[in-house]
């Protein structure tokens, strides 16, 4: 690993993007015309420390997860992304789909674009990539999980705990809308491994899923009407669009209500307490 130069190669990269680029207020005092490290590190969902001995030429190897999200918190293109994994020895992940997947700069460019709605971008197997501060509030941070866990449909017909952040009433429909979208990317993937491993997996671990897999329904998820549930807001009624990049691979999803609906008002309380203890946060707010 050539420490050297993977820390000057970040701070080139780092050095080249404005604040305004990616979401972040220019304010008066700032002394560089790019990003902070900890800027960079926030980003990227790294500690400023780790990300700081990484510009400095020390510490340990970084990992492929970590190399995949400075690749997305600094906006390097394929080439630039390869090269990063080249000057970090790792080697060069082919074209992906699952949670080391490289954000496409045009879904990224839009995301960053996006401030006052919860919007992030996922792959075609529901695999988080990127989220802007309200989506994560809303429904909380990337998984950290690997493999196929890390896809929110895997996770959906597998772990009970994933179906709370809808209404049980609702789970229904639901799992009809996830099944008929997955066939229709099985379909347009063609004889893909990671598809193919995927629905053999959950046909053998979810019954529901094996019936609804049967129904041979199909239709790409493209709008949706949602209901939230919030742990301090309750229950938030949303309205759900896919913008879908060329090669349908990833999908920029965001998140709406009507103009002076209860779910504007939410989202609107959403954007002031963030991430913060929630149901301390609703009470100061609402007394």
């Amino acid at each position: 690993m050539n420490h050297s130069e993977l820390a000057a190669y970040l701070r080139s990269r780092r050095d080249r993007i404005r604040p305004a680029e990616v979401g972040l207020p220019t304010g008066p005092r700032r002394r560089v015309p790019g990003l902070r490290r900890e800027e960079v590190a926030q980003l990227a969902g790294l500690s400023a420390d780790y990300y700081t001995e990484l510009e400095r030429g020390r510490g340990a190897q970084p990992s492929a997860q970590v190399l995949a999200a400075l690749a997305r918190a600094l906006r390097l293109d394929g080439d630039e992304r390869d090269h990063l994994f080249h000057l970090a020895d790792r080697p060069v992940p082919p074209a992906a789909h699952g949670s080391t997947a490289h954000v496409q700069p045009a879904l990224l460019s839009l995301l960053d674009r996006l401030s006052t709605t919860p919007a992030q971008v996922m792959t075609d197997l529901h695999v988080i990539l990127a989220q802007n501060p309200l989506a994560t509030a809303l429904v909380g941070h990337v998984s950290t999980t690997r493999g196929q866990g890390a896809g929110f449909v895997h996770r959906w017909f597998t772990d009970p705990d994933a179906r709370a952040l809808y209404p049980e009433e609702d789970h229904e429909h639901h799992s009809r809308v996830f099944v008929a979208d997955l066939r229709a990317v099985a379909a347009r993937r063609g004889r893909d491994p990671e598809v193919t491993r995927m629905i053999a997996a959950l046909r053998r671990r979810s019954e529901e899923f094996a019936t609804l897999w049967e129904t041979r329904d199909v239709a790409l998820r493209r709008a949706d009407h949602k209901r939230i549930v919030h742990p301090a807001l309750g229950v938030i009624e949303l309205d759900c669009h896919n913008l879908f990049s060329e090669d349908g691979r990833q999908r920029l999803l965001w998140f709406t209500a009507p103009p002076g609906s209860k779910g504007a008002a939410q989202l609107e309380l959403l954007s002031v307490i963030g991430t913060q203890d929630m149901t301390t946060a609703t009470a100061r707010l609402t007394t």
